[in-house]
Order: structure tokens, then C-alpha cells, then sequence
């Protein structure tokens, strides 16, 4: 699987699992899903991803 697609399904992974949280643990978990989706917004206009940086440390090819 490319960087790319890792990238999408762990980000809709975590807005799945926040909100999951949010509706049967505390409502709370929802800055975990504003986090996820501020982290993509300023991507696509800085062209820097944190979790690219981790799944190149962690040896996945782009």
C-alpha cells in the first residue's frame, strides 16, 4: 500500500475511532477529531504531513 493510501485510511481510522469515543465514552474525544482534521487541512496547503514523516521513520516507501 502507498504512503498516500496509509495515510487516508489511518486519518479515517482515527475521525472513525474519536468519534466512536465521543459517543459512548465523553464528548471530549471530539478535539481529537478537530486535531485529526486541522492536521489535514494544513497539509494540503503546507505540503507537510507529520504521519508521512512517522511512516518514512518507520520505513514505508512513498
Amino acid at each position: 500500500m502507498r504512503m498516500e493510501h496509509m495515510i487516508r485510511a489511518i486519518a479515517g481510522t482515527f475521525i472513525l475511532a474519536s468519534l466512536a469515543l465521543a459517543h459512548w465514552v465523553d464528548p471530549r474525544w471530539l478535539w481529537f477529531t478537530v486535531f485529526v482534521g486541522a492536521n489535514l487541512l494544513q497539509s494540503a496547503f503546507t505540503k507537510w504531513c507529520l504521519m508521512e514523516k512517522l511512516l518514512a521513520k518507520l520505513g514505508v516507501k512513498p
